[in-house]
């Protein structure tokens, strides 16, 4: 890390982030005798009344209504189980991954999904560790060719940025189509794809740092300096 870099407020599991006389627990916090505390090792975050604190480290914990990337792992008799990223495998049936009739009897469904393939998904519901998953989703789609890499889940809003703004300008300066799946799968496929894994790889690993925004314009303005 170079003297330039400035590192951001990092707090521990069990410390104390405030008091719920001044502010509100949000999301990776709990409450004990008025005291806001942290549940994980990570970056607290100030908004209006409420604090919270965003991880680190940590696995995908599965939410109603994320778009994930999976891997299909799995046909079975009536749909595909997936792999997401998480500690429980998703379930896509045939009725929520295909649109129109199939008559199993006669049709296999590794014609529609194999085990092997990439899929952009929604979650639809989870009850107690049970995924179900949807392709009816406009945005949900199977990924052919392109690359997959994998960040901290947690930190999938950095690399996005706020309304899309960190994202998009990978994908423009790298001529990349990118996928971000909330469960910390990216696909990309593309021009440049190796600059962008590396911009990605820089954002997921320094998101604790102040000026990474700018620090990833850099970056890839030196990569459009090259190709000048």
């Amino acid at each position: 890390m170079t003297e330039k870099e400035k590192i951001r407020e990092i707090v521990l599991p069990g410390e104390i982030i405030g008091n719920t006389k001044t502010e509100k627990s949000g999301h990776g916090t709990f409450i004990r005798d008025q005291n806001i505390i942290s549940k994980f090792l990570g970056i607290p975050k100030k908004n209006k009344d409420y604090i919270s604190v965003i991880p680190l480290s940590g696995v995908y914990t599965p939410k109603r209504h994320d778009k994930i990337i999976g891997i299909v792992i799995s046909v079975e008799k009536s749909g595909w189980i997936v792999n997401t990223n998480s500690p429980w495998k998703g379930f896509l049936s045939l009725s929520e991954g295909v649109r129109d009739f199939i008559d199993i009897r006669k049709v296999s469904l590794k014609r529609f999904f194999d085990v092997g393939d990439i899929i952009y998904t929604e979650i639809v519901d989870v009850r107690n560790g049970d995924i179900q998953l949807s392709m009816k989703s406009p945005s949900s789609r199977k990924l052919e060719d392109g690359v997959l890499v994998k960040i901290t889940p947690s930190k999938v809003p950095r690399v996005i940025g706020k309304e899309g703004s960190m994202i998009n300008s990978i994908k423009e300066k790298t001529k990349t189509i990118i996928r971000v799946g909330q469960n910390g799968v990216i696909w990309l496929t593309g021009q440049d794809i190796e600059k962008a894994i590396d911009a990605i790889k820089m954002i997921d690993e320094k998101s604790h740092i102040f000026g990474l925004t700018d620090k990833i314009n850099i970056f890839l303005s030196d990569l459009n300096d090259e190709n000048r």
